[in-house]
């Protein structure tokens, strides 16, 4: 199994931590607002890699976490909290805006047949553990306190720019001007570990006790940097060091450069083997925009009348490290894919289901062991899921395989996939012992080669109510 690593920009063969066991962290949302589509499209590639490693016998142990505090508007140590903003917003609790949109992000995953997480932690319910590692990197020198902050010193850091591979100050341009949020502040690159109920910050909603001080605030009031809580939660529910951390590609210069520099500087050890990067969801080959209407929702596809797997089924066609473009045409074209999809495997089984490949038994297994082999090939190639989407529609157009061995396979495939196949069923026919006969009377003028008695027969099971089609698998009956 090979994985494309962004810490190294190559691909790299996949060698577990521990044999058979997979310790993947996913970052989850910030929940101050409904996730859009780019934000849901990213949790669907998460699904699909984790089903992959499934699928290929790995036991994972998957973390995806709610950020719930911390996370400033500029993505970096200034501004307002999101959570805090939202709160104004809507007029409730910090508490209460994250209970309504974990509630709505929870209905949009469950639609989309994501998988629920192993362990999906909040970060204010880590909050002891987010200050025992403060403290643990204070002690070792690599933090220090202002009476603003506790900053990480970006300069005690071990190849800080090692997964960004940017000079540092290409790496910080989002970071903000250092020197006019804390002025004791060393230097621009710092980021907050801890934040104190004091300047910008002095009427914040959400604050806890600390054993750090201030002049400005007592008992060491005050909440946590965003990028120190991602670091905290892995730690605490999958250890120091973990195979897989996956996220957007937009968190590769800060936010997980962060999480590297304070997680290997609290531990002493490697912090994550395998870095996986989403690519980004575009809309109309432009950025997603609120104020263009584009921010789309799962809400939004559900309003205009689409199954929720068909946008999943959309999902499916490009691969995770590549951009998608979303427009309603594609997600039409989906539709259609899915449907046709849907038809093939809610079919009746024939009345008298022959296997064409009777008398074939060996080439017919192998047949089917090199489908399985190639889908395998697939998933394992840096998941290649678009790959994989292919063979489904190249197994319905084999003309050797059974309907039913088709359908098995499908259905095998989809547990990466996840496009709910198996709960595919159409309205059971129910076939009068007349019509079963008439079939049964065509058959054997059809085999004596009797082909206008057949044709005959065929009337009359349609004056009945009925039409059937000769396959490969033998005679299928439908209501007309």
């Amino acid at each position: 199994m090979k994985l494309f690593n962004t810490l190294g920009r190559k691909m790299e063969e996949f060698k577990p931590i521990k044999k058979g066991r997979v310790l993947m962290y996913h970052c989850g949302p910030t929940v101050y607002w409904t996730q859009h589509l780019g934000n849901m499209r990213a949790m669907v590639l998460a699904d699909l890699i984790r089903r992959s490693f499934e699928y290929l016998d790995y036991k994972i142990k998957f973390v995806r976490n709610y950020t719930d505090v911390g996370h400033m508007v500029s993505n970096a140590d200034e501004g307002e909290d999101k959570m805090e903003k939202a709160a104004k917003r809507d007029r409730l609790s910090p508490d209460e805006v994250a209970e309504k949109y974990i509630k709505i992000f929870e209905a949009d995953t469950k639609a989309l047949n994501i998988l629920e997480p192993t362990k999906k932690p909040r970060a204010t319910e880590c909050i002891k553990e987010i200050i025992k590692m403060v403290q643990i990197l204070l002690e070792k020198g690599f933090a220090y306190s202002t009476d603003l902050a506790i900053y990480f010193d970006v300069s005690k850091a071990k190849n800080y720019t090692a997964l960004s591979r940017q000079n540092l100050e290409e790496n910080i341009k989002d970071a903000g001007k250092g020197e006019v949020f804390d002025p004791q502040k060393k230097r621009a690159a710092d980021f907050a570990l801890w934040f104190f109920k004091a300047g910008s910050h002095q009427n914040a909603l959400q604050f806890w006790k600390s054993p750090f001080s201030s002049p400005l605030v007592k008992n060491g009031e005050g909440f946590p940097g965003w990028h120190i809580e991602c670091s905290v939660m892995a730690k605490k529910f999958l250890g120091d060091t973990i195979d897989v951390h996956m996220g957007g590609i937009e968190h590769v210069p800060v936010h997980h450069t962060n999480e590297i520099a304070q997680s290997e500087a609290a531990s002493g050890v490697k912090f994550v083997n395998y870095w996986l990067h989403n690519e980004h969801l575009l809309v109309n080959d432009g950025k997603m925009s609120k104020s263009a209407g584009t921010s789309y929702t799962v809400q939004d596809i559900l309003d205009k009348g689409y199954n929720p797997l068909v946008l999943r089924y959309f999902f499916l066609q490009a691969h995770y490290r590549s951009k998608q473009n979303f427009t309603f045409e594609a997600l039409e074209a989906a539709k259609i894919a899915y449907n046709k999809l849907s038809e093939f495997l809610s079919e009746q089984p024939t009345i008298n289901n022959q296997q064409l490949t009777k008398g074939k038994t060996t080439d017919y297994k192998l047949l089917i062991t090199n489908y399985k082999n190639r889908f395998i090939d697939y998933i394992s190639d840096d998941f290649n899921v678009p790959g994989a989407l292919s063979l489904i529609w190249e197994i319905i157009k084999d003309g050797t395989l059974s309907y039913s061995e088709k359908k098995k396979l499908i259905l095998d495939f989809d547990k990466v996939l996840g496009l709910g196949l198996d709960k595919i069923k159409k309205e059971k026919i129910e076939i009068p012992a007349k019509v079963k006969n008439l079939v049964k009377e065509r058959e054997k003028a059809r085999a004596d080669k009797h082909w206008q008695k057949a044709d005959e027969l065929r009337d009359k099971i349609y004056d009945l109510g009925f039409t059937i089609e000769d396959t490969a698998d033998g005679t299928k009956i439908e209501k007309k």
